[in-house]
């Protein structure tokens, strides 16, 4: 069995959304004949933890564990200044600590000569800095960068830049990972297209392939489809809210329907899982009359998280607009989609994400900025579950191609032609 590194610093036992894609290509790769060989952080001082997820890997997985320097659990008066200088003055990000100490251990592993690939995962970005370090002692060894996120173009860089000599110098990181990497991943097509618009010059869209993210089956094995007879109509956030992913925009328009007397507010509850502030979201709930209708949950581990999925009658998902804004879509569309309840989509209309819901013909797609299409939304969907009906029919042959242990195959395919025809 051939071997590929895999540099993931977000891995199990961390939590969050950012860990799925490379814990489920670490559980399925050894079905395509590939073994991970795993460099990640310590199992120290996490900011969220899911000691659940660890289960996902195969016992016997060879895991490098390095110290993580993580600045942003620093305690009490310190947390502030800690995350200032992770995010303001390190960079490319806080993560870099950990890049430069696990280089060294980096390099004696694959110095034993049984690694065939390297493979890194951004965010952070400085796992591709890793990776580029091995490229200059390995040359022969490919290296596939696999970009979650766009790095320079990210939309929430793009509301918030960087003084101008760090974004110069983040773009030349950026370019010299784009042009040594042996082959590249994005996660869908806008933003390939962006990177190839960007870089001129480095054949990107001969060495960038598009492998997105997707669900795991196995995950809702356990978790038996309910008869829901909930006495509410139940729709359910789960994530981050932070930058432009914001729900005011659905709480305003749901306010708006409860106050105009389209929806009875003693028959609606909505639900959000994750990380948020939450002092914004009350303000919300207050300033839009919905207490009572709103229950806020903190992060939970993915197995409980997804039993509240099944458990409610829709899903809720939210990105906001902006430049940018249309390259990507949040991994939990694929688990929504898997739970089989409809998703109401407050997002960009023409962005990824609403070109995958329509797709699969799963959900509604409400413009993130048009309250009155997302009153029509809720209110549609509302309706469906007072009649006890279901408008929603899934393309159950799109869907498919979103299972993960499909996708991972994608990904070892790519990982068989870059060791027969390296660059």
């Amino acid at each position: 069995m051939k071997k590929v590194l895999m540099v993931a610093y977000q891995f199990p036992p961390v939590g969050g959304s950012g860990v799925q894609r490379s814990v489920k290509f670490a559980k399925y790769l050894p079905s395509f004949g590939w073994e991970p060989v795993v460099l990640t952080r310590d199992t120290t001082k996490m900011a969220l933890r899911d000691e659940a997820l660890l289960k996902e890997i195969k016992p016997g997985t060879e895991i490098i564990r390095t110290p993580a320097y993580d600045l942003t659990v620093w305690p009490s008066v310190l947390n502030k200044v800690g995350k200032f200088i992770a995010w303001k003055v390190l960079i490319p990000d806080g993560e870099v600590l950990w890049m430069k100490k696990a280089l060294k251990t980096a390099l004696e592993r694959v110095g034993k000569g049984d690694i065939d690939v390297v493979y890194t995962t951004s965010y952070p970005y400085s796992d591709h800095l890793l990776g580029l370090e091995i490229k200059k002692r390995f040359p022969d060894i490919p290296w596939v960068a696999d970009f979650r996120d766009e790095w320079t173009n990210n939309p929430y860089l793009l509301d918030k830049p960087h003084r101008p000599s760090r974004m110069e110098k983040e773009k030349a990181m950026e370019r010299q990972v784009l042009s040594c990497a042996d082959a590249l991943i994005t996660n869908t097509p806008v933003m390939k297209d962006n990177f190839v618009r960007l870089n001129p010059g480095l054949d990107l869209e001969k060495r960038m392939v598009v492998i997105p993210n997707g669900f795991d089956p196995e995950d809702f094995e356990d978790i038996k489809p309910e008869n829901k007879q909930n006495s509410r109509f139940t729709l359910t956030y789960t994530g981050a809210l932070y930058g432009r992913r914001k729900p005011d925009k659905i709480l305003e328009a749901i306010g708006n329907l409860v106050s105009s007397g389209q929806v009875q507010k003693d028959k609606i509850l909505i639900r959000f899982i994750g990380s948020y502030k939450p002092d914004v979201l009350k303000n919300l709930i207050d300033k839009n009359g919905l207490q009572g209708s709103v229950e806020l949950f903190g992060y939970m581990d993915h197995k409980e998280c997804l039993k509240y999925m099944t458990g409610s009658d829709a899903m809720l998902l939210i990105e906001g607009g902006g430049p940018g804004s249309e390259a990507f879509y949040t991994g939990k569309v694929f688990e929504y989609i898997q739970t089989s309840n409809p998703i109401l989509a407050v997002i960009p209309e023409k962005g990824a994400a609403a070109d995958i819901i329509r797709k699969t013909k799963t959900g509604i797609v409400c413009d993130w900025a048009d309250v009155k299409a997302i009153e029509k939304g809720f209110a549609a969907l509302y309706t469906s579950w007072l009649q006890g009906e279901n408008n929603i029919i899934p393309d159950k042959a799109e869907i498919a191609r979103f299972d993960r242990k499909t996708l991972t195959g994608n990904l070892a395919e790519l990982l068989n032609n870059i060791c027969k025809n390296p660059v």
